[in-house]
């Protein structure tokens, strides 16, 4: 095969052009699985021969819902080859969110990774008339196993698969991808085959991945971006490796030993939060050395710094060690779903561990800008170029408009909001707010319905302040508010990892969260920080007054996305009554 054009094409041209014995990798019972392009490649066939049994025909839509294995890519491709319209969807929502999706997109089937998913879907098959069948990966007590699946399609001619698969042309639809409803219901994003191929072909171009490389994977499969990553290790033959699980990352970190990976900057802030929580337990010359290293890294490095003797001693003392950390081998990171500190990318590119933000959006399927690893080619605090086959430019309000072959086919069965997002003249309204810097390099500023006025009249961009205000070891989380009111204040939940080595260190009460966020002492060391860092505002944008929080946002208390994005809707409706507090409401 010369070329791909279609998705399940892309692990054919793997096989042919750079086979591996290590394609696809997966830790099961405690040892790693080794799935070898060829075995994968012949795996799918199975899989289509299967759902071709099943009755499934083109345009069908089939529920993905799983962590990050093999068995994932396995039916991903094994549908597309036969026509069939892969719907992911995320683990972690809800049951009525299950049944929106299935109901809206018309589920004939679902794959499921466990028992606890089952019993989810389970419970509310009376509610998806469309829904024929269920499978599991795991043996799952009351459903079939995905390999009794299998078996059923062995009778199945590959002639059959191979018709199907000669009759799928790169325009048409290969999956339907829920956005995370920040601001209402989910909204099924349709994107054909050429969409993705066209992304991946462009940003191949920009990563450092080679056949030699392999990549450990741990974001979740069913969002458009670690999706479009994984089909970009198959092009370029780089071998992929699942995490077990966020909690097993630093094992996982330690055996695969990966090139490369792509995160989200919540994640590179917990990683950073640690190394400096290990820092503040040393003493002596060890502590000094190594925040001498850290202030170095924070306040010296920059995109064209010449390394000198001082750091080549960080680098050799301290440095070295965060890699080692890291596998001792990753040469990139790529981070975006969200914006990435200025602060935390110059901080561990100055350690050897090259950060690069991206920016993009499930519409796009999905990268519109990248800083690249070449020199000249990154600008810390931006989201990076342009790509070469994606036109860009900014509406009076400074929303960012683009166009090019990744843009989506539009909602799905919904013309109107198609209509809204896509103007008639093929621009997708993108909704975030930003600028060029140095003529170049794209700066988010904002989400447009983020912007918020005071009731002075001033336009306020709460992104950038708490993205500032993110700088201080102590703010693990933040949400600036301030709309129709006489001045901006914020939420914070304190990293209570640094709060409690801090309030140990100055013989504080550190026995619980709710001790420590209500002594007059922390709340002089945090009016400091936001005073500092207000330094970078003029005056309608400063934070005025702040309220500290016990509890964390997560995905499963409803505060956050699954892609780690705030719902501000959500924090606002469940602490009115303390920023009523906040302005004597």
């Amino acid at each position: 095969m010369k070329d791909y054009t279609r998705l399940f094409d892309i692990l054919k041209y793997q096989e042919q052009k750079y086979p591996r014995f290590d394609c696809l990798n997966y830790k099961f019972n405690g040892k790693w699985r080794n799935y070898s392009t060829s075995e994968v490649n012949e795996i799918i066939d199975k899989v289509s021969k299967a759902f071709v049994k099943a009755g499934i025909q083109k345009g069908d839509k089939v529920a993905l819902i799983s962590n990050n294995r093999p068995e994932w890519n396995f039916i991903d491709n094994g549908m597309l080859q036969v026509g069939a319209v892969n719907v992911p969807i995320y683990p972690t929502i809800s049951k009525d969110e299950y049944a929106y999706i299935f109901d809206d997109a018309q589920i004939k089937m679902v794959f499921v990774a466990d028992a606890g998913l089952y019993e989810k879907i389970d419970a509310i098959k009376d509610r998806l008339p469309s829904l024929e069948k269920i499978y599991s990966f795991d043996e799952v007590e009351g459903c079939d196993n995905w390999e009794t699946f299998l078996k059923d399609g062995e009778d199945v001619d590959i002639v059959e698969v191979h018709k199907r698969a000669n009759e799928i042309h790169p325009e048409e639809m290969a999956t339907i991808i829920y956005t995370s409803g920040t601001t209402g219901k989910p909204k099924g994003v349709m994107i054909s085959h050429f969409n993705i191929v066209s992304n991946i072909k462009t940003v191949l171009t920009l990563l450092p991945l080679t056949k030699d490389n392999h990549a450990l994977s741990f974001l979740p499969l069913c969002h458009i971006f670690e999706r479009v990553v994984t089909y970009t290790y198959f092009a370029t033959g780089t071998g992929c490796y699942y995490a077990t699980s966020l909690e097993t990352l630093t094992d996982d970190l330690k055996d695969v030993k990966p090139h490369f990976f792509s995160t989200v900057p919540r994640l590179l802030e917990k990683v950073y939060d640690k190394i400096v929580s290990k820092g503040m337990e040393l003493t002596g010359l060890k502590k000094k050395l190594f925040f001498w290293a850290l202030d170095i890294a924070s306040n010296e490095y920059h995109e064209e710094y010449q390394p000198g003797l001082r750091f080549k001693i960080a680098d050799k003392l301290i440095f070295s060690k965060w890699r080692e950390a890291l596998g001792g081998n990753v040469i990139g990171i790529v981070t975006g779903a969200a914006a990435l500190q200025e602060r935390l990318a110059r901080v561990f590119s100055a350690a050897g561990i090259a950060i690069r933000e991206g920016y993009g959006q499930t519409e796009s399927a999905v990268v519109i800008t990248v800083n690249r690893f070449e020199p000249g080619g990154f600008k810390f605090g931006t989201v990076g170029p342009v790509l070469p086959d994606v036109e860009m430019k900014f509406a009076d309000n400074g929303e960012i408009l683009c166009k090019g072959p990744s843009v989506m086919m539009g909602y799905y069965n919904k013309p109107e909001e198609t209509a809204k997002t896509i103007d008639k003249d093929g621009w997708l309204h993108t909704g975030d707010v930003g600028k060029l810097v140095d003529g170049k390099f794209l700066k988010i500023t904002d989400r447009v319905k983020a912007l918020f006025k005071t009731s002075g009249g001033k336009y306020v961009a709460p992104q950038v302040i708490e993205e500032k205000m993110k700088e201080s070891v102590f703010v693990e989380q933040i949400m600036v508010v301030g709309e129709n009111e006489k001045f901006v204040s914020a939420l914070i939940v304190p990293s209570f990892l640094n709060l409690s080595e801090w309030c140990s260190k100055n013989s504080l009460d550190c026995s619980t969260k709710e001790s420590m966020v209500k002594a007059p002492e922390v709340l002089s060391l945090f009016k400091e920080e936001v005073e500092r860092l207000n330094e970078s505002f003029g005056k309608v944008e400063k934070v005025k007054k702040f309220e500290l929080l016990v509890d964390e946002w997560s995905i499963e208390t409803g505060e956050l996305t699954p892609t780690m994005k705030v719902k501000r809707k959500v924090v606002l409706a469940r602490y009115q009554e303390l920023i009523g507090a906040i302005y004597n409401v």
